[in-house]
């Protein structure tokens, strides 16, 4: 029999999803789950986006041209233009959601065997992403102490070697929920430019800012034309996961250039989807608000319940709708199937993302987990005594409730 790739076995499996099948047979044992364990929201999608797929004049459902529509490409470069972020539709290519983004920037400015600088914990599918492209993660481990924030400049620059081609930042962060200061963005700037470095950052979470103050966006940065590569999605923005409608921008002609064959050599990202977008870009900014407001809802509960459990440690979360938190647990991995496999409260049980996962380094992360608060806050709130009670009655649990 032949052997599959040792891309393949190299391969991480998602910490999001590999407990699925444990999740199935909860379900198929008539207990309910609340699945914190996966970046769903269940924020309406907006009804702009559903009227534009529904167009009935539309016969023939065509490919796009490969880098998208040129009518979305121009409504979303003025979209751009007008939060001060100047860049042109053909600065913008469109991709199948940010995923596709992210793989296409690795392959566009990476070669095999190079290496990648990112922050971890770091959302886990980069790690799959870097595989596929045949290039190294070099992860920059950040605390859980210290809210998870950006090491220093010379922190980073001790990770470059001669295999260094790129950094790549996550701001809003998942699985982290951390925002980067304008002074630590500063600092990579520089770096950057002194090591003559690509600077990647995903930018897909950028509505979901809880700090009152603006991020401001790598396109943004002085001298980094040449450099910058921004990654946007539809996904979380618009509560479009399924459209899988993504965005890599860059003001460089080469990565632009080196993005078009692969989209080209893929055809084209889904046009009904597009045509959706388009739609869905007309969403009034106060849908985007009323939004923000309800996670900072959510996210205030579920601090103020994690940091009521004893031994429970949550830092700060200041955006996106994750929160990495440290559980008194002897393994997480181990807790979160059994959450799944052995227990139940009143009929209930809860999902999480074992931290793991979400770490290049072996060993981390085994005493973590990430939270997606993507639930009502009334089902939130079920979902915590489910922990608090599961956090009594785990086998391996380190410290106990008096």
């Amino acid at each position: 029999m032949p052997n599959t790739s040792n891309r393949a076995h190299r391969a991480p499996e998602s910490p999001i999803r590999k407990l699925a099948p444990f999740a199935d047979a909860a379900v198929k044992r008539g207990v309910k789950i609340y699945h914190l364990n996966i970046g769903q929201p269940d924020i309406d999608s907006p009804e702009s986006f559903w009227k534009a797929v529904r167009e009935p004049s539309r016969k023939v459902l065509a490919y796009s041209p490969s880098p998208g529509l040129p009518e979305l490409r121009e409504k979303l470069a003025k979209r751009y233009q007008g939060i001060g972020i100047n860049v042109t539709a053909a600065e913008i290519c469109v991709c199948t959601a940010g995923s596709e983004a992210l793989i296409f920037s690795m392959l566009s400015c990476l070669n095999p065997g190079d290496e990648v600088i990112v922050p971890e914990p770091m959302y886990a599918n980069y790690i799959g992403f870097a595989t596929i492209a045949d290039v190294k993660v070099v992860p920059i481990t950040t605390r859980i102490e210290d809210g998870f924030a950006l090491p220093s400049p010379e922190a980073f620059a001790a990770k470059i070697t001669p295999k260094t081609k790129a950094i790549l930042i996550n701001n809003p962060g998942n699985p982290t929920g951390t925002v980067y200061t304008d002074e630590q963005l500063e600092g990579i700037r520089k770096l950057v430019i002194e090591h003559d470095l690509f600077l990647i950052a995903d930018e897909v979470y950028r509505e979901f800012n809880f700090t009152g103050r603006r991020i401001k966006s790598v396109m943004e940065m002085e001298g980094m034309d040449q450099h910058a590569i921004m990654i946007d999605s539809a996904s979380k923005m618009y509560s479009l996961c399924g459209a899988r409608v993504g965005f890599l921008v860059s003001r460089n002609k080469d990565v632009n250039f080196a993005a078009l064959k692969f989209a080209q050599a893929r055809l084209s990202p889904p046009t009904l989807e597009q045509y959706g977008m388009i739609g869905a870009l007309d969403t009034p900014q106060s849908y985007l608000d009323d939004v923000r407001n309800e996670y900072m809802r959510r996210r205030d509960v579920l601090v103020s319940r994690l940091r009521a459990i004893p031994g429970v440690v949550c830092p700060d979360i200041n955006g996106a709708f994750y929160a990495t938190v440290r559980l008194p647990v002897d393994d997480t991995d181990r807790f979160c199937e059994w959450l799944l496999s052995d227990f139940s409260h009143e009929g209930h049980t809860v999902m999480f993302a074992p931290a793991s996962g979400f770490y290049e380094t072996p060993g981390l992360g085994k005493d973590e987990v990430r939270i997606a608060y993507v639930l009502n806050t009334t089902d939130l709130g079920k979902a915590m005594d489910c922990l608090e009670a599961a956090l009594a009655a785990y086998p391996g649990t380190l410290v106990k409730s008096s």
